[in-house]
């Protein structure tokens, strides 16, 4: 039985020097290498899933020796003499924790969150944290866009050891959705059409996985 990719694999998460910085992240990074000029100490990376706001946002607290906290239950005792970083704000929070995380900001070295969401958009009771939320910097990370997801299929097809054709990954990045899950999928795919015989990765290959889908696209190819 072949072995499935870990699920905890994230193809973003490579050394810093590798990262993909593309349009869509450009201005992102560049509010992350600005720490700690932040307005009020603090920054939100906004993007959807699978657009690296997780991997940046590892990659500063590794750079900058933040603490990474649950903004669930976050320990603020613990906040007041280095970085914080809280990720996935809005699927939910304590209100009066992160109210308190936002205050120390400026003193306590910056407070770093990432989010699908603009923080503006979040529930909140507290209206002294509501109007926080509304002034808080904002850094917006697009969705992949084509180096993006480049990065990601080679990223899997590195980890499955496929050394693919040159054309393969540009062909299905024309043709997948524009996601980590698509990625992980198409190249799941492929490796068990590669068979015991290892059939070569190319793609002749990824249009008979693909199918129907992409037979009216061929004239792009040429």
């Amino acid at each position: 039985m072949r072995q499935a990719l870990f699920d905890f694999w994230d193809p973003l998460f490579r050394a810093r020097g590798e990262f993909v910085v593309s349009p869509g992240n450009a201005g992102a990074c560049a509010r992350l290498e600005a720490w700690p000029a932040w307005s009020a100490g603090c920054l939100v990376l906004v993007g959807p899933e699978g657009s690296g706001k997780s991997r940046m946002a590892e990659d500063w607290a590794a750079r900058t020796g933040a603490l990474a906290l649950d903004p669930r239950q976050p320990d603020t005792a613990s906040a007041r003499a280095r970085p914080i970083l809280l990720e996935d704000v809005d699927r939910g929070f304590c209100e009066e924790g992160l109210f308190h995380l936002i205050n120390l900001a400026p003193v306590s070295g910056g407070l770093l969150m990432t989010a699908r969401t603009p923080p503006a958009s979040w529930p909140v009771r507290l209206p002294d944290l509501r109007s926080r939320l509304k002034a808080a910097e904002a850094a917006l990370i697009e969705g992949m866009d084509d180096a993006v997801l480049t990065g990601v299929i080679e990223d899997f097809l590195r980890a499955r050891g496929i050394r693919p054709s040159a054309d393969l990954a540009p062909y299905l990045v024309r043709r997948i959705d524009r996601s980590v899950s698509a990625a992980r999928d198409v190249v799941e795919r492929l490796h068990e059409a590669s068979g015991p015989d290892h059939r070569p990765v190319s793609r002749a290959l990824a249009r008979e996985i693909l199918g129907d889908e992409t037979e009216n696209l061929d004239l792009f190819d040429i």
